[in-house]
């Protein structure tokens, strides 16, 4: 089963595919979407459905996961972020059909089994669980993966919205 994990963002989108065989993972793509700082909102978010699209049709996942947003303290990012994640939901229900969400605290909780480990112990255990001879960069491919990895292992815990 192909499974393909989403770390939302507005300037850089994480996304990482992997192939689940039994209790086997094994890393098929990742990397990021970056959108250009001189564009519109409306462009950037073009843009983003544009490349996320070609990449769910060229890796055609089974079920994509995504991370919940997770709101700081700047609400002005936090709302592009918002218009991202909602590009996000709807290209990836149209293109696959399975779309799951994870909170941050569930992903931490599947990888490490702490609900508030530290970024670096999420980005180590992406790294020893799928065999890596480092951690993946940037960072946001890393998280995607851990998205990835925690569905995979905890399926249960997403929501099937189709």
């Amino acid at each position: 089963m192909k499974i393909m994990g989403i770390d939302p963002g507005y300037g850089i989108i994480g996304y990482g595919i992997l192939d689940k065989s039994g209790n086997r993972l094994t890393p098929l793509k990742y990397g990021v979407i970056e959108t250009p700082k001189e564009e519109s909102t409306a462009v950037r978010l073009a843009i983003l459905n544009q490349e996320l699209t070609e990449i769910i049709k060229t890796y055609t996942p089974e079920e994509i996961a995504v991370e919940d947003l997770f709101f700081n303290t700047n609400i002005t990012t936090g709302i592009k972020v918002a218009q991202a994640r909602g590009v996000i939901l709807l290209c990836s229900i149209l293109e696959c059909g399975k779309l799951f969400e994870y909170t941050p605290l569930q992903i931490k909780q599947a990888l490490t089994g702490q609900g508030r480990a530290e970024k670096k112990q999420v980005q180590y255990m992406v790294k020893a669980i799928l065999g890596l001879s480092e951690i993946p960069k940037p960072d946001d491919a890393a998280d995607a993966l851990a998205v990835a990895i925690c569905h995979a292992n905890t399926g249960m815990f997403g929501r099937n919205l189709k």
